[in-house]
């Protein structure tokens, strides 16, 4: 399944085992596969999605009986989980196939809206950013994140300290116009947080806390002491995954 969600209200995708009373996306869609199919359901997923962060084009995958009518049961979720989420697509895949291992990419979207007043209707997908914001040395900024690099400097370390190298195949900013801007981001697999620590160094360097010349030195040091705070989560969307 193809999976859209506004992220806020959710407590992440992926139900929690010490917090099974939490609302999570992906505790929400397995109950309710559940209930349509009447078998117990195993949802694997592409992305881990934190509290608050969207996504429009998440992949999850599940084994479900031979006889399920897979558009009734599009339709009979879309029913019971719209609008906060929905199934955009549907369909079967090959036995080896699954959500998160066969991923080849992932690309996700950071919005920042940077005028003088907030927006009411952007207010729970987009940052906003008072201040103007220097496009440009955003955008210089992308480059020395480009390749294979360890993004200890940009990530919350995982409880076993493992590797946090990750290829980065594309980064860039856009400029949509009407004060709308755009991160996007794309890489094999992301570590914790990774995306919106680098937006909110990126967004340093539009305000001129930082240089754009300082990014290839932060990922060297591979430490986030004294680095500024990861943007906030509602900014961020997971927006395709390509397999």
């Amino acid at each position: 399944m193809t999976v859209a969600y506004d992220g806020t209200g959710f407590h992440g995708f992926a139900v929690q085992a010490n917090r099974p009373d939490l609302r999570t996306v992906g505790g929400v869609m397995t109950e309710a596969i559940r209930t349509i199919v009447g078998a117990p359901v195993d949802l694997a997923v592409a992305g881990r999605t934190d509290r608050g962060v969207h996504a429009w084009g998440q992949v999850v995958t599940f084994d479900a009986p031979a006889a399920a009518d897979l558009e009734a049961l599009t339709r009979s979720l879309n029913k019971m989980l719209g609008p906060a989420i929905a199934v955009r697509d549907v369909g079967t895949a090959a036995g080896d196939f699954h959500a998160r291992h066969s991923a080849i990419a992932r690309r996700y979207r950071y919005t920042v809206l940077n005028r003088p007043a907030p927006d009411p209707f952007l207010a729970r997908t987009a940052w906003w950013v008072e201040a103007p914001l220097d496009l440009r040395s955003m955008q210089l900024a992308c480059d020395p994140l480009i390749g294979e690099h360890d993004y200890s400097s940009f990530c919350r370390k995982p409880p076993d300290e493992g590797h946090l190298v990750r290829r980065v195949h594309d980064a860039r900013w856009l400029d949509l116009g009407d004060g709308l801007l755009r991160f996007d981001i794309e890489a094999k697999a992301f570590c914790h947080q990774m995306v919106r620590s680098v937006v909110g160094t990126l967004v340093a360097v539009g305000h001129g806390r930082r240089r754009a010349g300082e990014l290839a030195g932060i990922l060297r040091a591979r430490n986030r002491e004294g680095l500024p705070s990861p943007a906030p989560a509602h900014g961020l969307c997971l927006w395709e995954v390509v397999y």
